[in-house]
């Protein structure tokens, strides 16, 4: 092959196969060279030895190079269905930069393939378009991501959560996206509007998940730019006037995603710093894979109304030699190229939650981070922006009595839908809600806060707030309510049990903002921590209100728990009672 084609460069933008290239050059690092826009397995080695390029570009951009002349084609060389009765051939799985290409070269050679199926769409190119053809009859390259993981099971738990009803999805390539469609079985009349998708989605469709009769864009069909999987994906595809295929300038366009309402997009990085910084396409100065369509669709999607972009990541990684490291980062190790940039990151989700990034300060940024990394990594996370001045200098974690990680309990989250029909969040307090519970504090009159404290408390600064949200969840538990429909992050209420001098008695103590009393929160605040405080080993709680404050004395009174104790001192009543 050198002998007759030397100096020869290959252009292409995911190779699956396993050829070898290298061997068929003999080795020779300048006789063939192989130029890949996304680096799959069977290239990287090469690319990590200098023998193969890399050229780092968003996945939109990359037919404008062609288009343009700025990256000038002698051959394209194509795979393609036979002709149809008016002698055009569909381009198959793959739309994506083969279509632009096609358009652009000098010549078009083409590998007229029977088993390639035939997708409709933007997708189809005239035999007169074809310099030159070959017939073949090979199975066409499929696909694996292999079987999930617990962890890939709980991140995509959480992603799921996330995504509402008529919501319109795209996943990137990798475990995690593909196995978010496992856990969207509940949803309802979701739409897809990806470049990439793979086998979970027809799972979707045949369970009448995935309809496309919502979307804003496209109403009815899955667009997309090429499909990666097995050969019932291929089948499903094949001839479907349900999926259209376009170039990849038009799906992944971001002004194009952005007109999708509630367009949700699903990518894996593979760190993401304290502050945000999305590392997605190399390990250090190595390169591992490619900038791809993330970065449009992250900007497409937070465009879009009621979009959403989500990062998704195991919170560690094991190294060849056993060690395990954390994927959040304080800051990315150099060479590691900044895919996701802070201004364009919104969501991040480990197997440890979500994290919340966009419109967050720096401190917010670290918090939200650090509660989501691995819990053997967080105090490092954390004294890293202590050093950085990125947070307080006393910044804490919620410890346990033995110095350990207390690790928040998500099976108390929880919803209760109020008398007045809308719906409300209830769970544990977290060290990233310090913020939201001083503005409840601050919302409350002068009375309320006498009734609350006894005393018109004023000062709600950090070093007041911080213990409420820094709990060991063994001992003590706060539950704060959230108003998920306000567009904007709030606590509306919390109730508390803290631990006394003796380990089995609670005290317990509620706050409701003024708008939301009278629809039933407090008393389901106090069956809840009932509950769980039973689970903690706690017999007794007990408490004190003012005589002036009717409305509580009225829920204690009423709550169908037996008092063991009641008296009135000063003004003040103070009771228990047994949580049997």
């Amino acid at each position: 092959m050198g002998a007759y084609l030397p100096d020869i460069e290959i252009l292409h933008f995911l190779s699956l196969s396993d050829l070898d290239y290298y061997e068929t050059a003999g080795g020779i690092e300048d006789l063939f060279r192989h130029n890949a826009f996304f680096i799959g397995k069977s290239l990287r080695k090469y690319i990590e030895a200098g023998q193969a390029d890399y050229t780092p570009m968003l996945l939109s951009e990359i037919p404008k190079l062609f288009k343009s002349g700025k990256m000038h084609l002698n051959t394209a060389l194509i795979q393609v269905s036979p002709p149809d009765r008016n002698g055009f051939c569909s381009y198959g799985l793959n739309i994506d930069i083969v279509k632009p290409i096609a358009e652009s070269a000098d010549q078009v050679v083409a590998e007229i393939n029977p088993k390639m199926p035939r997708t409709l769409g933007d997708s189809f190119i005239h035999m007169d378009d074809i310099d030159a053809f070959v017939i073949s009859d090979h199975d066409i390259i499929e696909f694996t991501y292999g079987e999930l993981d617990d962890i890939s099971t709980r991140i995509a738990k959480f992603v799921a959560s996330l995504i509402e009803h008529e919501s319109t999805i795209q996943m990137g390539i990798g475990q995690i996206p593909n196995a978010v469609t496992q856990e969207l079985m509940e949803k309802k009349d979701l739409g897809v509007h990806s470049e990439v998708f793979s086998d979970g989605i027809v799972d979707l469709v045949e369970n009448g998940v995935v309809t496309c009769k919502k979307k804003t864009l496209h109403k009815d069909k899955i667009i997309c730019s090429f499909v990666m999987g097995s050969k019932r994906l291929y089948d499903f595809v094949d001839d479907n006037p349900m999926v259209e295929f376009h170039p990849c300038d038009y799906t992944n366009d971001p002004y194009i995603i952005s007109q999708n309402k509630k367009q949700v997009a699903i990518n894996a990085a593979l760190s993401v710093d304290l502050t945000g910084q999305v590392n997605s396409d190399s390990l250090g100065h190595r390169f591992y894979s490619g900038i791809g369509g993330q970065v449009d669709f992250v900007r497409g999607a937070g465009r879009a109304r009621e979009g959403k972009p989500i990062m998704a990541l195991p919170s560690t990684a094991t190294l060849n030699d056993g060690t395990l490291v954390s994927r959040i980062v304080p800051f990315l190790q150099p060479g590691s190229g900044v895919v996701i940039t802070r201004g364009d990151i919104h969501y991040v989700v480990t197997e440890w939650g979500i994290a919340y990034l966009y419109g967050k300060s720096i401190r917010e940024r670290v918090l939200e981070m650090v509660n989501i990394a691995h819990p053997d990594f967080r105090e490092e996370l954390l004294e890293h922006a202590k050093k950085w001045k990125y947070v307080y200098s006393d910044q804490k974690l919620p410890l346990s009595i033995d110095g350990r990680i207390s690790i928040y309990p998500e099976k108390y989250e929880t919803f209760l839908k109020l008398r007045n029909g809308k719906t409300i969040k209830i769970r544990p307090v977290k060290p990233t809600d310090e913020r939201m519970i001083q503005e409840l504090h601050y919302s409350l009159d002068d009375k309320d806060r006498y009734l609350r404290f006894f005393i018109p408390v004023k000062d709600f600064r950090h070093k007041k707030m911080q213990p409420l949200v820094t709990i060991d969840y063994k001992t003590d538990m706060i539950l704060v309510v959230e108003n998920g429909e306000s567009g904007e992050d709030q606590v509306i209420a919390l109730g508390a049990f803290f631990k006394t001098i003796q380990p089995s008695i609670g005290e317990i103590a509620f706050i409701v903002h003024e708008r939301w009393r009278g629809l039933g929160i407090t008393k389901f605040l106090l069956n809840y921590l009932v509950q769980i405080g039973k689970e903690l080993n706690f017999k007794t709680f007990t408490g004190s209100i003012l005589l002036e404050n009717k409305p509580m004395l009225h829920i204690i009174n009423s709550s169908g728990y037996q008092l063991k104790l009641k008296r009135i001192e000063g003004g003040v009543t103070i009771f228990a009672f047994d949580l049997s």
